[in-house]
Protein backbone atom coordinates (compact mmCIF):
# COMPACT_ATOMS: atom_id res chain seq x y z
CA UNK A 1 0.00 0.00 0.00
CA UNK A 2 1.11 3.38 -0.63
CA UNK A 3 2.36 5.64 2.30
CA UNK A 4 -0.04 8.56 2.48
CA UNK A 5 1.13 11.95 2.76
CA UNK A 6 0.78 14.62 5.59
CA UNK A 7 -2.88 15.57 5.98
CA UNK A 8 -2.74 19.32 4.21
CA UNK A 9 0.50 19.07 2.65
CA UNK A 10 -0.98 17.87 -0.63
CA UNK A 11 -3.73 21.31 -1.16
CA UNK A 12 0.07 22.88 -0.55
CA UNK A 13 1.62 21.21 -3.15
CA UNK A 14 -1.38 22.19 -5.40
CA UNK A 15 -1.71 25.95 -4.32
CA UNK A 16 1.89 26.46 -5.43
CA UNK A 17 1.39 24.54 -8.97
CA UNK A 18 -1.56 26.65 -9.54
CA UNK A 19 0.23 29.88 -8.87
CA UNK A 20 3.36 28.76 -10.91
CA UNK A 21 1.05 27.81 -13.85
CA UNK A 22 -0.49 31.43 -13.65
CA UNK A 23 2.41 32.43 -14.68
CA UNK A 24 3.51 35.67 -12.17
CA UNK A 25 6.93 33.44 -10.68
CA UNK A 26 7.88 34.23 -14.36
CA UNK A 27 7.81 37.77 -14.68
CA UNK A 28 11.42 39.67 -13.85
CA UNK A 29 9.36 42.21 -11.83
CA UNK A 30 8.17 39.38 -9.60
CA UNK A 31 11.39 37.94 -8.78
CA UNK A 32 13.15 41.46 -8.48
CA UNK A 33 10.67 41.77 -5.67
CA UNK A 34 10.86 38.16 -4.05
CA UNK A 35 15.12 39.52 -4.09
CA UNK A 36 14.65 42.76 -2.55
CA UNK A 37 12.18 41.38 -0.13
CA UNK A 38 15.08 39.15 0.81
CA UNK A 39 17.38 41.96 1.43
CA UNK A 40 14.92 43.70 3.61
CA UNK A 41 14.00 40.82 5.37
CA UNK A 42 18.16 40.55 5.98
CA UNK A 43 18.44 43.97 6.81
CA UNK A 44 15.61 44.63 9.21
CA UNK A 45 14.90 41.78 10.80
CA UNK A 46 19.03 41.58 11.49
CA UNK A 47 19.40 41.68 15.01
CA UNK A 48 16.62 39.28 15.30
CA UNK A 49 18.53 36.58 13.18
CA UNK A 50 21.54 37.12 15.09
CA UNK A 51 19.68 36.42 18.56
CA UNK A 52 18.29 33.13 16.73
CA UNK A 53 21.46 31.90 16.15
CA UNK A 54 22.86 32.74 19.42
CA UNK A 55 20.09 30.55 20.66
CA UNK A 56 20.37 27.56 18.15
CA UNK A 57 24.63 27.49 18.34
CA UNK A 58 26.15 30.16 20.99
CA UNK A 59 27.05 32.18 17.53
CA UNK A 60 28.59 35.36 18.43
CA UNK A 61 26.98 38.43 16.33
CA UNK A 62 30.49 38.70 14.10
CA UNK A 63 30.79 35.17 13.22
CA UNK A 64 26.96 35.60 12.01
CA UNK A 65 27.34 38.18 9.94
CA UNK A 66 30.69 37.02 8.32
CA UNK A 67 29.20 33.89 7.44
CA UNK A 68 25.30 34.44 6.91
CA UNK A 69 24.08 37.33 7.13
CA UNK A 70 26.55 39.91 5.26
CA UNK A 71 27.63 37.73 2.50
CA UNK A 72 24.05 36.68 1.68
CA UNK A 73 22.95 40.15 0.95
CA UNK A 74 26.16 40.74 -0.87
CA UNK A 75 24.93 37.89 -3.40
CA UNK A 76 21.36 38.16 -4.00
CA UNK A 77 22.51 42.04 -4.93
CA UNK A 78 24.81 39.94 -7.34
CA UNK A 79 21.94 37.88 -8.54
CA UNK A 80 19.93 41.38 -8.62
CA UNK A 81 22.49 43.12 -10.92
CA UNK A 82 22.61 39.93 -13.34
CA UNK A 83 18.92 38.72 -13.34
CA UNK A 84 17.73 40.39 -16.78
CA UNK A 85 21.22 38.94 -18.40
CA UNK A 86 20.89 35.58 -17.03
CA UNK A 87 17.09 35.21 -17.78
CA UNK A 88 17.88 36.34 -21.43
CA UNK A 89 17.67 34.22 -24.31
CA UNK A 90 20.84 33.19 -25.88
CA UNK A 91 21.56 32.54 -29.72
CA UNK A 92 22.49 28.78 -30.38
CA UNK A 93 24.30 27.37 -33.13
CA UNK A 94 22.31 25.33 -36.23
CA UNK A 95 23.98 23.18 -38.75
CA UNK A 96 24.17 24.44 -42.23
CA UNK A 97 20.98 21.97 -43.41
CA UNK A 98 18.72 24.10 -41.59
CA UNK A 99 19.82 27.83 -42.86
CA UNK A 100 18.48 30.06 -43.01
CA UNK A 101 16.50 29.03 -39.77
CA UNK A 102 18.36 30.26 -36.12
CA UNK A 103 17.89 29.34 -32.65
CA UNK A 104 17.39 30.31 -28.88
CA UNK A 105 18.11 29.00 -25.85
CA UNK A 106 15.32 30.59 -23.56
CA UNK A 107 15.60 30.11 -19.83
CA UNK A 108 12.93 28.97 -18.15
CA UNK A 109 11.90 27.54 -14.22
CA UNK A 110 11.45 24.10 -13.39
CA UNK A 111 7.87 24.72 -11.60
CA UNK A 112 7.81 24.00 -7.97
CA UNK A 113 11.54 24.17 -6.13
CA UNK A 114 11.57 21.94 -2.52
CA UNK A 115 14.73 23.43 -0.15
CA UNK A 116 16.07 21.65 2.69
CA UNK A 117 18.12 23.42 4.67
CA UNK A 118 20.76 22.89 7.64
CA UNK A 119 21.32 23.68 11.04
CA UNK A 120 24.95 25.07 10.74
CA UNK A 121 24.43 27.52 8.49
CA UNK A 122 20.44 28.23 9.09
CA UNK A 123 20.18 31.33 7.53
CA UNK A 124 22.59 31.12 4.55
CA UNK A 125 21.82 27.67 3.83
CA UNK A 126 18.06 28.16 3.55
CA UNK A 127 18.00 31.78 2.04
CA UNK A 128 20.85 31.23 -0.41
CA UNK A 129 19.61 28.90 -2.45
CA UNK A 130 15.95 29.53 -1.95
CA UNK A 131 17.22 33.00 -3.37
CA UNK A 132 18.36 31.43 -6.66
CA UNK A 133 15.11 29.50 -6.97
CA UNK A 134 13.39 32.80 -6.92
CA UNK A 135 15.59 34.38 -9.67
CA UNK A 136 14.68 31.53 -11.54
CA UNK A 137 10.96 32.28 -11.47
CA UNK A 138 9.95 29.34 -9.21
CA UNK A 139 7.35 28.43 -6.81
CA UNK A 140 9.18 27.59 -3.49
CA UNK A 141 8.84 24.86 0.06
CA UNK A 142 11.18 25.66 2.64
CA UNK A 143 12.08 22.96 5.06
CA UNK A 144 14.39 24.34 7.54
CA UNK A 145 16.14 21.75 9.82
CA UNK A 146 14.40 21.45 13.33
CA UNK A 147 17.65 21.21 15.01
CA UNK A 148 17.78 25.09 14.86
CA UNK A 149 14.54 25.61 16.20
CA UNK A 150 14.58 29.63 16.71
CA UNK A 151 16.02 30.46 13.73
CA UNK A 152 13.09 27.78 11.89
CA UNK A 153 10.89 29.92 14.29
CA UNK A 154 12.28 33.01 12.49
CA UNK A 155 12.15 31.97 8.94
CA UNK A 156 8.56 30.88 8.89
CA UNK A 157 7.28 34.28 11.15
CA UNK A 158 8.61 36.48 8.54
CA UNK A 159 9.29 34.91 4.95
CA UNK A 160 5.67 35.24 4.66
CA UNK A 161 6.24 39.12 5.22
CA UNK A 162 8.49 39.81 2.83
CA UNK A 163 7.42 37.26 0.28
CA UNK A 164 4.58 35.85 -1.67
CA UNK A 165 2.87 33.94 0.53
CA UNK A 166 1.28 32.19 -2.45
CA UNK A 167 4.06 31.28 -3.84
CA UNK A 168 6.73 31.01 -0.97
CA UNK A 169 5.87 28.09 1.83
CA UNK A 170 7.75 27.44 5.09
CA UNK A 171 7.23 24.00 6.40
CA UNK A 172 8.19 23.11 9.93
CA UNK A 173 8.86 19.98 11.36
CA UNK A 174 10.99 17.38 12.27
CA UNK A 175 12.42 14.12 10.06
CA UNK A 176 8.55 12.99 9.34
CA UNK A 177 7.63 15.83 8.19
CA UNK A 178 10.92 15.82 5.69
CA UNK A 179 9.41 12.39 4.38
CA UNK A 180 6.31 13.11 4.48
CA UNK A 181 7.05 16.12 1.74
CA UNK A 182 9.59 13.93 -0.48
CA UNK A 183 6.15 11.65 -1.01
CA UNK A 184 5.24 14.19 -3.42
CA UNK A 185 6.70 15.42 -6.85
CA UNK A 186 8.52 18.23 -7.12
CA UNK A 187 10.75 19.61 -10.29
CA UNK A 188 13.75 19.99 -8.14
CA UNK A 189 14.77 18.86 -4.51
CA UNK A 190 18.15 20.54 -3.03
CA UNK A 191 18.96 19.00 0.19
CA UNK A 192 22.04 20.23 2.73
CA UNK A 193 22.95 17.88 5.53
CA UNK A 194 24.66 14.37 6.51
CA UNK A 195 25.16 11.49 3.61
CA UNK A 196 22.67 8.93 5.89
CA UNK A 197 19.73 11.41 4.98
CA UNK A 198 20.96 12.23 1.82
CA UNK A 199 20.36 8.81 0.27
CA UNK A 200 16.58 8.43 1.74
CA UNK A 201 15.90 12.01 -0.09
CA UNK A 202 17.88 10.59 -3.37
CA UNK A 203 15.54 7.31 -3.09
CA UNK A 204 12.23 9.16 -2.59
CA UNK A 205 13.16 11.30 -5.38
CA UNK A 206 13.61 8.45 -7.64
CA UNK A 207 10.43 7.88 -8.17
CA UNK A 208 8.87 10.57 -9.58
CA UNK A 209 12.26 10.79 -11.27
CA UNK A 210 13.04 14.19 -9.40
CA UNK A 211 16.44 15.88 -10.07
CA UNK A 212 18.31 16.26 -6.59
CA UNK A 213 20.91 18.87 -6.05
CA UNK A 214 22.65 17.12 -2.64
CA UNK A 215 25.34 19.36 -0.54
CA UNK A 216 26.67 16.60 1.69
CA UNK A 217 29.30 16.66 4.40
CA UNK A 218 32.47 14.95 3.92
CA UNK A 219 36.17 14.61 5.41
CA UNK A 220 38.22 17.50 4.42
CA UNK A 221 41.93 16.98 4.76
CA UNK A 222 44.86 19.94 5.05
CA UNK A 223 48.20 19.00 3.00
CA UNK A 224 51.54 21.03 4.69
CA UNK A 225 53.89 21.07 2.01
CA UNK A 226 57.00 21.75 4.84
CA UNK A 227 59.17 24.00 2.83
CA UNK A 228 63.10 23.68 3.56
CA UNK A 229 64.76 26.63 5.57
CA UNK A 230 67.96 26.36 4.00
CA UNK A 231 66.34 26.75 0.36
CA UNK A 232 63.62 29.34 0.86
CA UNK A 233 64.38 32.42 4.17
CA UNK A 234 60.59 32.93 4.41
CA UNK A 235 60.43 29.29 5.34
CA UNK A 236 58.91 29.84 8.89
CA UNK A 237 56.78 32.96 7.78
CA UNK A 238 55.20 30.93 5.10
CA UNK A 239 54.82 28.00 7.78
CA UNK A 240 52.67 30.95 10.09
CA UNK A 241 50.46 31.51 7.05
CA UNK A 242 49.76 28.17 6.87
CA UNK A 243 48.74 27.68 10.73
CA UNK A 244 46.69 30.44 10.52
CA UNK A 245 44.86 29.46 8.08
CA UNK A 246 44.49 26.08 9.15
CA UNK A 247 42.98 27.59 12.37
CA UNK A 248 40.89 29.81 10.76
CA UNK A 249 39.50 26.94 8.41
CA UNK A 250 38.68 24.61 11.58
CA UNK A 251 37.78 26.87 14.00
CA UNK A 252 36.17 30.10 12.45
CA UNK A 253 32.73 28.56 11.40
CA UNK A 254 30.17 27.45 14.10
CA UNK A 255 33.39 25.82 16.33
CA UNK A 256 34.25 23.26 13.76
CA UNK A 257 30.89 22.41 12.72
CA UNK A 258 31.18 22.62 9.12
CA UNK A 259 31.52 20.35 6.09
CA UNK A 260 34.37 22.39 4.90
CA UNK A 261 36.19 22.23 8.34
CA UNK A 262 39.81 20.87 7.67
CA UNK A 263 39.51 17.06 9.92
CA UNK A 264 42.99 15.98 10.06
CA UNK A 265 46.78 17.10 8.55
CA UNK A 266 49.55 15.70 6.82
CA UNK A 267 52.76 16.41 6.72
CA UNK A 268 56.02 14.96 6.78
CA UNK A 269 56.66 13.33 10.33
CA UNK A 270 60.08 14.66 10.73
CA UNK A 271 58.05 18.69 10.85
CA UNK A 272 54.83 17.16 12.70
CA UNK A 273 56.46 18.41 16.13
CA UNK A 274 57.08 21.52 14.75
CA UNK A 275 53.63 22.22 13.32
CA UNK A 276 51.81 20.84 16.41
CA UNK A 277 54.05 23.76 18.53
CA UNK A 278 53.12 26.30 16.31
CA UNK A 279 49.52 25.43 16.49
CA UNK A 280 49.16 25.36 20.04
CA UNK A 281 50.81 28.76 20.66
CA UNK A 282 48.91 30.34 17.43
CA UNK A 283 45.10 28.68 19.18
CA UNK A 284 46.62 29.93 22.67
CA UNK A 285 47.17 33.61 20.79
CA UNK A 286 44.11 33.67 18.53
CA UNK A 287 41.27 32.29 20.88
CA UNK A 288 41.32 34.13 23.91
CA UNK A 289 37.91 33.96 24.85
CA UNK A 290 36.26 30.72 23.85
CA UNK A 291 32.77 31.48 25.24
CA UNK A 292 32.66 34.47 22.18
CA UNK A 293 33.06 30.82 19.80
CA UNK A 294 29.82 28.96 18.79
CA UNK A 295 28.65 25.88 20.85
CA UNK A 296 28.20 22.18 19.50
CA UNK A 297 24.99 21.61 18.55
CA UNK A 298 22.91 19.83 20.86
CA UNK A 299 23.40 17.34 23.85
CA UNK A 300 23.69 14.31 22.00
CA UNK A 301 26.74 15.81 19.99
CA UNK A 302 28.09 17.50 22.71
CA UNK A 303 28.39 13.53 24.70
CA UNK A 304 29.18 12.08 21.15
CA UNK A 305 32.30 14.54 20.79
CA UNK A 306 33.55 14.18 25.17
CA UNK A 307 33.47 10.01 24.22
CA UNK A 308 35.60 10.50 21.47
CA UNK A 309 37.83 13.09 23.52
CA UNK A 310 37.72 10.06 26.68
CA UNK A 311 39.24 7.62 23.89
CA UNK A 312 42.00 9.78 22.82
CA UNK A 313 43.01 10.61 26.54
CA UNK A 314 43.19 7.13 27.36
CA UNK A 315 45.12 6.47 24.56
CA UNK A 316 47.35 9.74 25.38
CA UNK A 317 47.32 11.07 21.70
CA UNK A 318 45.76 14.45 22.79
CA UNK A 319 48.39 16.99 22.63
CA UNK A 320 46.46 20.41 23.24
CA UNK A 321 43.22 20.92 25.12
CA UNK A 322 41.00 18.11 25.51
CA UNK A 323 38.61 19.92 28.35
CA UNK A 324 34.75 20.04 28.35
CA UNK A 325 31.93 21.97 29.77
CA UNK A 326 28.94 21.15 29.44
CA UNK A 327 27.22 24.08 31.06
CA UNK A 328 27.48 25.97 27.75
CA UNK A 329 24.94 23.81 25.94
Amino acid sequence: MEEKPAIGLGSLVSSLRVVYKSGRTKDLSWRRSQLKGLIRLLTEKEEEIFDALHDDLGKHRTESFRDEVGVLVKSIKHTLQNLEKWAAPEKAPTPLVSFPATALVLPEPLGVVLIFSCWNLPIGLALEPLSGALAAGNAVVLKPSELAPSTAALLAANIPRYLDAEAVKVVLGAAEVGQELMEHRWDKVLFTGGARVGRIIMTKAAKHLTPVALELGSKCPCIVDWLDSKRDSQASQHVQVAVNRIIGAKWSTCAGQACIAIDYILVEEQFAPILIELLKSTLERLITKPEDMARILNERQFNRLSGLLEDHKVSRSIVHGGDVDPKIL
